[in-house]
């Protein structure tokens, strides 16, 4: 156990709030205190000590979410437990609230993560929300591939936006895929997302498609080795991509236009790598994204460009 990690929510501390913490409101406050002493990192699902004290207050009680007419109700020492208990995993072993809520949100919809699979936090979902406009504000995309499936948040939610279009899911994972196909079934998408085990693009040889988007691994040694703990609960294989977090990129970037269609758009994630991805291909003309709620790191090239400048694949 790390120094910064070392236990001071002990037995004591927590059957005194058991005592006397009262209301829903005075956990939250209690749980929020406990976070900033610990210093735990956010960015899991939530990007601060309450939303995320009330995440899990709000599973502990069997609720969606804890609203303001709640605060003032009363929790009973059974509840208190259960919500202790998950306050000391998410502090002492850094577990991201996800996997000990087993839930995340993303485009509005619930999916189930565990360790298998990255938790959903793409910036990508602003562009789903969107239709994928301007690129496809006249046509909608009728095949779509998501590549790099990991729980199939990505896939699913684009088969939501466009009922009409017929969603491939690839991930290189079993383990990650078995999550995958759990979330098709619970949203009872079997007939429109298709997931496959697939290295990089090698199941759909020959299959296009009018959109590409795609969320791979993108950190690069240096940040692998930096992140906080809680990143380290999640699938390396869902997160590393060489040293210099391109490694996956370059060959998405290097076959996509074999597999998109006349007119197709590639949606790529690289997030911090984005600035060796520049270096690298200087003369790409590569769009690179803003997002109203905040996220960077995210580009997107015509299946044109790509033909156009395939030799710098090779170079």
């Amino acid at each position: 156990m790390t120094e910064h990690q070392s236990s001071h929510l002990t037995a004591e501390i927590i059957d005194e709030a058991i005592r006397e913490l009262h209301s829903i409101h005075d956990w939250l406050r209690w749980s929020v205190s406990q976070f900033n002493k610990a210093h735990i990192y956010f960015g899991h699902g939530t990007d601060n000590p309450w939303d995320e004290a009330a995440l899990l207050l709000a599973h502990s009680l069997d609720m969606a979410r804890i609203t303001e007419n709640l605060l003032s109700l009363r929790m009973t020492s059974t509840e208190a437990k259960v919500f202790c208990d998950l306050l000391l995993q998410r502090i002492e072993q850094r577990i991201p609230a996800a996997y000990l809520t087993q839930q995340a949100f993303f485009c509005g919809l619930s999916f189930y993560v565990d360790e298998r699979v990255l938790v959903p936090r793409s910036p990508i979902g602003e562009l789903i929300n969107r239709s994928f406009e301007p690129w496809f504000k006249a046509q909608k995309p009728a095949r779509i591939l998501d590549l790099c499936t990991g729980s199939g948040c990505i896939a699913i939610a684009c088969a939501k936006q466009f009922p009409d279009a017929e969603v491939d899911a690839l991930d290189i994972s079993e383990d990650a895929l078995d999550v995958a196909i759990f979330n098709i079934e619970q949203h009872e998408l079997e007939h429109q997302v298709f997931p496959m085990l697939s290295d990089g693009y090698d199941a759909i040889k020959g299959q296009t498609y009018d959109l590409i988007v795609t969320n791979p691994p993108y950190v690069d040694a240096e940040d692998m080795a930096d992140l906080p703990d809680e990143y380290h609960h999640e699938p390396e294989l869902g997160l590393a991509s060489g040293q210099d977090g391109l490694e996956l990129t370059r060959r998405i970037l290097s076959e996509a236009a074999e597999h998109l269609n006349d007119g197709g758009w590639l949606i790529c994630e690289v997030g911090n790598s984005m600035v060796a991805l520049q270096e690298q291909y200087p003369d790409l003309p590569l769009q690179w994204l803003e997002f109203e709620r905040g996220g960077l790191g995210v580009f997107a090239i015509s299946k044109t460009d790509l033909v156009k400048h395939q030799d710098s694949f090779s170079a």
